[in-house]
């Protein structure tokens, strides 16, 4: 359940109020008229469930209210009412329809957009990570090799960039590159002095110095299994941003082909391994490349298959009395 609140324009209310008074889904209309000052208009309260939310949010749209007015949507975590029948489920349905309801892709959106903000902070938590990951790599550590993908925030720029392909919006893609050239650049330049630093202060790891290097070895060597990895690390990064499942462990599975890879160039830099470098940026660049692909192609494909669905399932609704 989510609830919209609208600040509308007086001559917009009624277009919308007829709008919202058909709308399947929408309950718990409140109209407070001249309500709101700063700018001046009515306030439209509304509750909303979230299989009927991505039409109504076009009509929302569609009357100019995102540019004339402002539109707030909060989700609500418990309504303590009486179970009654839900206008936006068709006939017949079980209650398991209620849990297999389109993706809102306004808060979707929302939710990317809020993510791909590059403060200072990102840089600085991308370079933090990639020196825990260079740490890993010396010491062959796969627990640091982990601590450095749940550090990463990487996936922001990236989910950021994938939705800019996908609505045809060139400013996100823009930002999100730049975000990702720049960050990893700052890692790898910090690693690479880091592993400067290490070398020359004489304590590199006797393994590491004799070539006993697995860590480094599966991270340097991409192959078909890495393209895997990519593709399926980006599937899941989309499926669970629309399905509001996105968490820590979703971030250090995406992390996985992109912060060791990173940490791997300015550590094999700095020991002149100049295959692993080379192995470790393609591992990286091709990796990034196809997590943004992927992630478009993802959020192209979920609107299309849900809005199919949801046409199919409009059909069998019963008309509206």
């Amino acid at each position: 359940m989510l609830r919209v609140r609208v600040v509308s324009p007086a001559g917009l209310t009624g277009p919308l109020l007829e709008r919202l008074s058909s709308a399947p889904g929408v309950r718990n209309l409140v109209v407070l008229r001249e309500a709101v000052q700063r700018p001046g208009g009515d306030a439209v309260h509304f509750d909303l469930s979230d299989g009927a939310a991505n039409p109504v949010f076009r009509e929302l749209r569609d009357l100019g209210l995102a540019r004339l007015g402002s539109i707030s949507v909060e989700r609500v975590d418990a309504t303590l009412t009486a179970r009654t029948a839900d206008p936006a489920r068709p006939a017949g349905e079980t209650g398991a329809f209620r849990q297999e309801t389109a993706p809102v892709w306004e808060m979707v959106e929302a939710t990317i957009r809020g993510g791909a903000v590059y403060a200072p902070s990102f840089y600085g938590l991308l370079t933090i990570a990639g020196l825990i990951g260079a740490v890993g790599i010396l010491t062959n550590s796969q627990i640091l090799i982990v601590g450095a993908m749940v550090v990463g925030p990487e996936y922001n720029a990236i989910i950021a960039a994938a939705l800019g392909l996908s609505t045809r919006d060139r400013p996100p893609v823009r930002d999100g590159l730049l975000a990702l050239l720049w960050g990893f650049l700052a890692a790898i330049v910090m690693t690479l002095l880091f592993g400067l630093a290490v070398k020359w202060s004489g304590h590199t790891p006797a393994q590491f110095l004799q070539g006993a290097r697995p860590v480094s070895d599966l991270i340097n060597t991409p192959n078909v299994f890495s393209v895997v990895v990519a593709i399926l690390a980006g599937l899941v990064g989309v499926i669970s941003l629309t399905e509001s499942r996105a968490n820590a462990l979703i971030g250090v599975f995406i992390s996985v082909t992109t912060i060791p890879a990173a940490a791997d160039v300015g550590v094999s830099v700095a020991y002149r391994s100049w295959h692993e470098a080379w192995g470790s940026l393609l591992q990286l660049l091709l990796n990034v490349f196809l997590l943004i692909v992927v992630g478009a192609g993802g959020l192209s494909t979920q609107r299309i298959l849900w809005r199919r669905r949801q046409q199919r399932l409009s059909g069998r609704m019963p008309p509206q009395a």
